[in-house]
């Protein structure tokens, strides 16, 4: 992972407020009105967090940084939508040009949400990016920062985790067209390949193994392929005490890139192995 700071379309001026955030508080109009507009690229998509450059996650430290010092310098303020009361630093989303959020959908000011999104009562945190045709299912959590791709299936109840501290760190990127199973959390730097399967309950962070059943070899830490199925496992491990399961992540079966996902074919794979999507 490198930092793309230097070609970041957040202005250079976020650094140098970095640099002073100590001296910073609401009462700092200047200071709010240039992360207010920082923050203002962000939540129109004209920035993001992190990008693939090369096949690898850029993180981008400045957008980062904006998003940290919107709560240095946001009073604390009161809102109201219907019959629900919110008092918090980070207002809600303004505009939701061509995406459908059912009751219960939040989506905070600083995220950004493509033409065709559906967000079903879920929550979309500051600084996360949904692409178009992307589903945030219920009680789904997109955290900080996290890149979610286009045509992708965040199922019920999954948990993105986010990122925001220290500015630059890794994170959680949901590659086109994946589907991530019910329940699965996903954290610290995760990072699921185009077309991939993860099924439910599935535990992924950066340090989680990813490891091929048909060979036993190792493929990464942290990063299920592209086009492939995969569900959580366990591996045994020697300590001192005895031997113990560590968490992993198991590919089951690699899928033809490019073919439409198939949800009966995909279950009957799963459920082979007593894993449901």
């Amino acid at each position: 992972m490198s930092d793309v700071s230097t070609s970041s379309p957040i202005p250079r001026v976020v650094d140098e407020l970095w640099e002073r955030r100590a001296e910073l508080s609401p009462a700092d109009a200047e200071a709010r009105h240039l992360v207010v507009g920082a923050v203002d690229l962000l939540d129109r998509g004209e920035a993001r967090a992190a990008r693939l450059v090369d096949g690898e996650v850029v993180a981008d430290e400045r957008a980062m940084r904006a998003v940290l010092l919107a709560f240095q310098v946001l009073g604390m303020a009161r809102s109201q939508v219907g019959d629900f009361h919110h008092n918090d630093r980070i207002p809600l989303k303004s505009t939701l040009d061509g995406v459908r959020a059912v009751p219960g959908a939040i989506a905070r000011w600083g995220s950004y949400l493509a033409p065709g999104v559906v967000l079903m009562p879920s929550f979309t945190n500051i600084g996360a990016y949904v692409d178009e045709g992307a589903m945030v299912d219920t009680w789904a959590t997109v955290g900080s920062c996290a890149q979610i791709g286009r045509n992708v299936h965040l199922s019920g109840g999954v948990g993105i985790g986010g990122v925001l501290e220290p500015p630059g760190a890794v994170p959680v990127v949901v590659e086109d067209g994946a589907l991530i199973g019910s329940r699965s959390m996903l954290v610290e730097g995760a990072r699921v390949g185009e077309g991939a399967v993860v099924g439910a309950g599935t535990i992924l962070s950066g340090s989680i193994p990813v490891i091929d059943v048909e060979t036993g070899e190792e493929l990464s830490r942290g990063r299920v392929p592209a086009w492939c199925v995969a569900v959580g496992g366990t591996r045994q491990k020697e300590f001192p005490g005895g031997t113990f399961g560590l968490p992993c992540v198991l590919v089951l079966r690699r899928l033809e890139p490019g073919r439409r996902h198939d949800k009966a074919a995909l279950n009957g794979v799963l459920r082979e192995h007593g894993v449901d999507i």
